[in-house]
Formats: structure tokens, C-alpha cells, sequence
């Protein structure tokens, strides 16, 4: 079985070693730039607007003001966006490329269990750089995997919430029963907690981005609006067996 071949490409620099090559690698495909700002933008509406409609801080006395109604209106329409990012990314777990594969979040390579104790030990500040990957690190990988498991909850209890004030028969079929096994104001509560666990997610993210795109210099940051990172050719063909390894379950050694 041979590795997957690499485009000639030109060598490239890195901020931390002068002169040492790199080379141009694709990694992240349009659909998950799509479904990432996505995901982001409605996560930063959402949570303003379902604040707003939680405790209202702007108030107004005028008779004529619908502010209320504009809220749930514009928390809906991201409702919708957030579940078409979602969906979008799902899918791109099975048709996507090896470093948006369901297989890349799933730790059963001996590289991705080694990515996993690595990026745990640095963030203990046992290891004194990250361990290195073109897409994301197994750590960052099952704690997305996580997110999206949450995000899909988050959407079941919020139609469900608006299936009941709609009475949509369409919409109560896929999701009307989750309120007769948990109750309504369960529903509620569990929904607006989720809000605080993505927007501390979302500052970790950010964090943690910097961190490592300052620790690697491979344009991590830029990746996600270009679908570019520069890597060295060594971990470009590290990742291209760890590619075929996680296809077709087979350990091969990289050469040299």
C-alpha cells in the first residue's frame, strides 16, 4: 500500500525555524469553513437574542413596540442556520476529506492515542509544544465530537420548545414528544444552560487557537477562511499514511 501522493509545491518558511521548508496542504474543504462560521454566527445571535428573551434589557413603554417579537423572530432564524450548519457538518463526517472524517474524531490509531496523551501533557504544562497534526489534534477532536453531540441537543430542546407554542403538526411529528418525557420548564432550563457551556466553549476555542497557531506558526488561524495550513513534507506524508491507516485499519511506518 503506497501513501497518498503530494503535489509538488513550493517551499515555504516558518517564523520559528528560518529557512526550514514547508509545504502548502489543504485541509479544510469549503463545507467545513461553511459550517464553522456557520455556526459560529448563529451560537453569537442565539445567545443574545434568547438572553434578551430570558430577562429583557431593553425596555420599552412604547404601545406600538414589537422588540419582543423581533427577537424571537431574528432567535428563530438563526434556530435555522445554527441546525443547517449542524446538519451540514454532520454530513461532512462521512464525505468529507481524512481530516473532516468521522474517522479523524474517533481515537483507534496508534498516532491519534498518541496525539491524545500529547495534547493532554501540554496543556498540563508536562510538554513543552504541542503534539503535531495538519488537521485537528485528538484531544481538540473528541472535544468538538462533544460539542456536536450537545448542539444537537440544544436543537431538539429548542424546536421542541417552539413546536409547543406552534403547534406545527410537521414539527411536533419530529420533535413533539420530546416534552411528554421531559417536562416543558426542564426543557427550558436545560436549553438556556446549554447557551453558557458553548459560549465557555467558545472562549476556550479562541484561546486555545491562538495558543497553538502561536506554538506552530502554520497559518492554523488563517486555515480556517483559506482551507490552508504549511507543514513540513515529513508531516505531510506522516499524515498521509495515518490517512490510509485510518481507512483501511493497517499500520504502515512512514519512510524516510
Amino acid at each position: 500500500m503506497s501513501t497518498a501522493s503530494l503535489p509538488p509545491l513550493e517551499p515555504q518558511t516558518t517564523a520559528t525555524e528560518p529557512g526550514a521548508p514547508l509545504v502548502e496542504l489543504y485541509v479544510w474543504e469549503l463545507p467545513i469553513r461553511l459550517a464553522h462560521w456557520g455556526i459560529v454566527f448563529s451560537i453569537v445571535v442565539l445567545s443574545v437574542t434568547g438572553y434578551y428573551m430570558h430577562a429583557p434589557f431593553l425596555i420599552s413603554h412604547a404601545r406600538t413596540d414589537y422588540r419582543m417579537g423581533t427577537m424571537r423572530f431574528v432567535h428563530l432564524l438563526a434556530a435555522w442556520i445554527f441546525l443547517g450548519s449542524l446538519l451540514l457538518r454532520l454530513y461532512w463526517f462521512f464525505m468529507g476529506n481524512r481530516f473532516a472524517h468521522l474517522r479523524a474524531f474517533l481515537p483507534h490509531t496508534h498516532r491519534q492515542k498518541e496525539s491524545l496523551t500529547g495534547m493532554a501533557t501540554y496543556y498540563a504544562l508536562f510538554r513543552p509544544e504541542p503534539y503535531h497534526q495538519a488537521g485537528h489534534n485528538t484531544l481538540a477532536a473528541v472535544a468538538y465530537l462533544l460539542m456536536y453531540m450537545l448542539m444537537g441537543i440544544e436543537c431538539l430542546t429548542g424546536f421542541a420548545l417552539y413546536s409547543e407554542v406552534l403547534g406545527n403538526r410537521a414539527l411536533s411529528f419530529f420533535v413533539g414528544w420530546l416534552p411528554r418525557l421531559v417536562d416543558v420548564q426542564h426543557l427550558r432550563m436545560g436549553h438556556y444552560f446549554l447557551m453558557y457551556v458553548f459560549l465557555a466553549f467558545l472562549i476556550h476555542h479562541v484561546y486555545s487557537a491562538l495558543l497553538v497557531a502561536y506554538e506552530e506558526r502554520n497559518g492554523l488561524m488563517e486555515s480556517i477562511f483559506s482551507g490552508y495550513k504549511f507543514v513540513t513534507p515529513k508531516l505531510a506524508r506522516e499524515e498521509a499514511i495515518e490517512g490510509e491507516e485510518q481507512r483501511f485499519g493497517k499500520k504502515e511506518k512512514p519512510r524516510p
